[in-house]
């Protein structure tokens, strides 16, 4: 199975599109993520949705929008609402990861070959074949 992160920027104003692929694609979400982080002392949230595997293929797809958005418990961002909101539609809980920054490492498809691991390793998709 081949499992990748399909990056669809930063969630400013990409979140709609992860929105529109999680309302369109109702039947194919398995999770919604909320990877939080602190990336330059700010707190910051990426968003995800995984979703079923394609058959045939075997592709599985990580929709995410990658620590654009600011967090805080106390007072969420519109934008972390908005997601919260596709979850509670889908019937699907948010996930909530503590992960560390994208910038930690030195490429980008490190990072998301880390998070892959902590996925699997929680399993939240399934692991190699």
């Amino acid at each position: 199975m081949i499992q990748r992160f399909i990056e669809l920027g930063e969630g400013y104003s990409d979140i709609y599109e992860l929105l529109l692929i999680g309302n369109t694609m109702k039947d194919r979400v398995e999770h919604c993520l909320a990877f939080h982080t602190i990336k330059n002392d700010e707190p910051r949230t990426s968003v995800a949705i995984v979703m079923k595997p394609t058959d045939p293929g075997d592709f599985q797809p990580i929709y995410i929008c990658l620590e654009g958005i600011p967090y805080a418990k106390e007072k969420e961002s519109k934008r972390y609402e908005m997601f919260k909101q596709l979850a509670e539609e889908l019937g699907k809980p948010v996930i909530d990861l503590n992960v560390k920054p994208s910038v930690y490492f030195s490429e980008k498809e490190l990072f998301y070959q880390h998070l892959i691991g902590i996925l699997r390793m929680n399993h939240f998709i399934p692991p190699l074949n």
